[in-house]
């Protein structure tokens, strides 16, 4: 069997290190995230569908300053914001590149899994969203503007 996402770890917005392997069985929804975008209003759609099917869906935000230096922040100001504006309690994770040279191999390994139109892999902006099985595999990528409600349509076939 091939690469999955549960090979990967990643750090979390402490710094703290840890498997997603720990998400085994569950749906999960990968999102490369940003403070001062015009998609951050995204935040409170992704925390409904995260507290709606927090029994079997996950959402991981992983924020991303490569596009337009729009996560400025350090993880601290990352987590006041989030916890202040949108009420955000699905997972969040350390501050990471998704494209480059320097781009999180969990990135690398989402990008070569789905590709996005005409079989590009770079990430385009923030609130890129990956959507992987229960088995790990990366099923679906959704564009920026797709929001919480057109991923919540998808959901069913997966849970």
């Amino acid at each position: 069997m091939g690469q999955t996402i549960y090979d990967f770890k990643v750090n979390d917005i402490n710094g703290q290190e840890l498997s997603l392997s720990q998400f085994k069985g569950k749906v999960i929804l990968v999102v490369n995230v940003a403070s001062k975008c015009g998609f951050t209003p995204q935040y409170k759609g992704l925390e409904e569908l995260y507290k709606e099917f927090k029994d079997a869906v996950v959402v991981l935000g992983f924020p991303c300053n490569q596009f337009g230096h729009q996560e400025p922040g350090n993880a601290e100001e990352i987590k006041n914001f989030c916890s202040l504006n949108y009420d955000v309690t699905f997972p969040m994770f350390e501050k990471i590149d998704v494209n480059g040279a320097n781009a999180h191999p969990l990135y690398t390994f989402l990008k070569e899994s789905k590709p996005g139109l005409l079989g590009t892999e770079a990430i385009k902006w923030n609130f890129t969203k990956f959507l992987v099985d229960k088995n790990g595999e990366v099923v679906k990528r959704y564009a920026p503007t797709d929001d919480a409600q057109k991923i919540k349509k998808d959901l069913a076939q997966y849970l």
